[in-house]
């Protein structure tokens, strides 16, 4: 877990039918729709027929909508019941990764049943609760959170680490800290209330209904114009849908691209190889400019390397990717680079600065878009050749992103291929 992601609720209000879902109750449908038969389905998960119907009865209750059909040749999931198993059986994937890892390097033996133990003991609350406790380290807090007893919680964790035959936190100084096993184990919970949030929203778009939560990570460079139009767009044509944007380092985001605490990162690309977890979509190529207020000295002639020594500056901190870009730009031409009198990656500081001074600065023109088109804020003549970089969509490999999800990249997609402002 990244310590410096902001705290936020997992799950929130509008995800509360996920957390009735029971994990047995997915676990009984998978079997039935593999053996075409509730008594088939018993004896594979030594259970009596009467409670493997009682758990699809109860996850149906739970859903609202019929899951399967009792025909000739047995018992078939109907098109809901077919939605509803591809991202239970997705959660059974994510189970079975963290029992191997658990066993590889979190110290439990071969001898614990994990998969059982984790259909039996959790369900949709139970997993928001462990993934919010190693977020916000103090039982105190979770159990304000989710309006339980903290004895309730002490108990629930107490049942899962006597099942795996490990502690999955230690109290410390810093509060309740997981251990190696509790990281591997909420990494891959995270990732089932990921499966789970986008249960009913699939359903919904089954009957034409986009509904639900998108979380989007988003990086300076589709948040001034791209992302907010998107949104916009979508929104008008389904006003159900709910979006939050998350905005982090690109470190930070990625670790909750991973874990499936966000749907996918709209900004810079990094040029990932292709064995990499993250799977990037390039839309478009920016280029970093130099900015500076209408009526700037430089503004409206051909500036040089000797004004660019001679200026003051306010440039993103050393080591964020446009700072980089700007530095080897300098490198390259065998001349040193500007040294800033300010470094900020605020924005709205950036933007007070160039219009209160004489301050140049080199950043995308995207992300002053709106200054520039009013003009109050200038392109200088002075190309920043070779800081050309890949703007797009960042999504875990291997994910199944939720309808709304999906949606809203394709009006991003759109929003870029519709305006003469982007060069593909």
């Amino acid at each position: 877990m990244n310590r410096q992601e902001p705290h936020r609720k997992l799950i929130d209000d509008r995800h509360g039918d996920a957390l009735a879902i029971n994990l047995r109750h997915l676990r009984a449908a998978i079997s039935v729709a593999a053996h075409g038969s509730i008594a088939r389905a018993a004896e594979d998960l030594f259970r009596v027929s009467s409670a493997v119907t009682r758990s699809i009865s109860e996850l149906e209750q739970a859903l609202g909508l019929p899951l399967f059909e009792r025909r000739a040749r047995g018992v078939v999931p109907n098109a809901y019941g077919e939605s509803v198993l591809l991202r239970a059986r997705r959660i059974e994937q994510a189970f079975d990764q963290a029992s191997e890892q658990l066993m590889a390097r979190g110290g439990v033996k071969g001898s614990h049943d994990l998969h059982s133990t984790f259909a039996s003991i959790l369900n949709g609350r139970r997993l928001a609760i462990l993934a919010s406790l190693a977020e916000k380290r103090s039982i105190t807090a979770v159990a304000r959170e989710f309006g339980v007893t903290q004895p309730g919680i002490s108990a629930a964790l107490k049942d899962l680490e006597t099942a795996c035959g490990v502690p999955i936190f230690e109290r410390s100084a810093r509060g309740m800290v997981p251990t190696q096993a509790g990281e591997i184990l909420i990494f891959h919970c995270r990732r089932v209330l990921s499966e789970l949030r986008h249960i009913i929203p699939d359903l919904a778009a089954i009957e034409g209904r986009l509904q639900g939560s998108i979380t989007v990570g988003a990086l300076p460079l589709g948040r001034t114009h791209i992302l907010p139009r998107a949104i916009a767009l979508l929104l008008r044509e389904h006003p159900q849908l709910h979006v939050a944007t998350v905005e982090s380092p690109y470190e930070v985001l990625a670790a909750s691209l991973r874990s499936g605490d966000i749907d996918f990162i709209l900004g810079a690309l990094r040029n990932l190889p292709p064995d990499s977890e993250i799977r990037e979509e390039p839309l478009m190529l920016d280029r970093i400019s130099v900015i500076a207020r209408a009526g700037h000295p430089l503004a409206g002639r051909r500036a040089n390397f000797k004004d660019m020594r001679e200026a003051t500056w306010v440039l993103s901190r050393r080591g964020a990717p446009s700072r980089e870009l700007f530095d080897r730009f300098f490198s390259d031409a065998r001349q040193g680079p500007p040294h800033p009198s300010v470094e900020t990656g605020d924005l709205a500081v950036l933007r007070g600065l160039l219009l209160e001074s004489d301050m140049l600065t080199a950043i995308s023109a995207h992300q002053l878009r709106y200054e520039i088109q009013a003009g109050s804020l200038v392109v200088i003549d002075f190309p920043l050749d070779r800081t050309m970089r890949q703007i797009g969509i960042s999504l875990r490999q291997g994910a199944l992103p939720s309808p709304g999800a999906r949606a809203l990249m394709d009006k991003v997609r759109d929003v870029v291929q519709d305006s003469s402002d982007f060069r593909a």
